[in-house]
């Protein structure tokens, strides 16, 4: 699960928050939502945060983009989407085969939920900050769509999720999917296949 991500404005990631806050999209979707990009600190689902994903001539770009799928008659978001069941969800599947993107996030959150002995019910734990060893940028593999929020077409994402690696299971029980920098050209390019690219993410 991940359900909020810090981003730091050093120098790995304030190119992405420049050309996000660039785009001409960045004042459009702040008058549509009500929400400006983040551009430091955490994230939260219904947020608008920069994402790499292609343009319509499919050059490699960065983008603002509103976190969470929405769901008609329903409310909350899909923040997260399940790696090994996208590509036949119906919600997901077209995003799944030609719409993909990259989140580029510090680091992940996640809480700790024990087993507390006096009730066997889970409570909520100690919090973590997550990202790989040695790495600066945290590259979290996502789906993306367009949606209609007030008359406007409002792309929004959504982050996939999956096992977790051995150095997070007694945290939670899923993890985003983090891939390489060297994969992420590979994994938003519309004609590739997913499923060639997630064998190179990080565990």
């Amino acid at each position: 699960m991940c359900g909020r991500y810090y981003i730091e404005p050093d120098e790995e990631m304030l190119p992405f928050i420049e050309e996000a806050g660039d785009s001409p999209l960045a004042e459009r979707i702040a008058e549509t939502t009500n929400h400006m990009l983040v551009t430091k600190g955490e994230v939260r689902p219904t947020n608008v945060a920069p994402v790499v994903a292609t343009n319509k001539i499919g050059a490699q770009r960065t983008f603002p983009m509103v976190w969470g799928f929405s769901l008609p008659h329903r409310t909350g978001t899909l923040f997260n989407a399940r790696v090994e069941t996208a590509a036949a969800k119906p919600t997901f599947r077209d995003s799944w085969h030609q719409r993909r993107c990259a989140v580029p996030a510090s680091w992940y959150f996640e809480w700790e939920h024990p087993i507390d002995p006096t009730t066997s019910k889970k409570r909520t734990g100690d919090k973590y900050a997550i990202r790989p060893a040695r790495s600066h940028l945290t590259w979290l593999a996502g789906l993306y769509r367009l949606e209609q929020r007030n008359g406007m077409q409002v792309p929004v994402f959504t982050i996939l999720t999956t096992e977790p690696s051995d150095s997070v299971r007694f945290i939670h029980d899923r993890m985003p999917v983090i891939l390489p920098a060297h994969a992420i050209k590979e994994w938003v390019r519309p004609q590739s296949d997913p499923t060639r690219v997630l064998p190179s993410a990080l565990t």
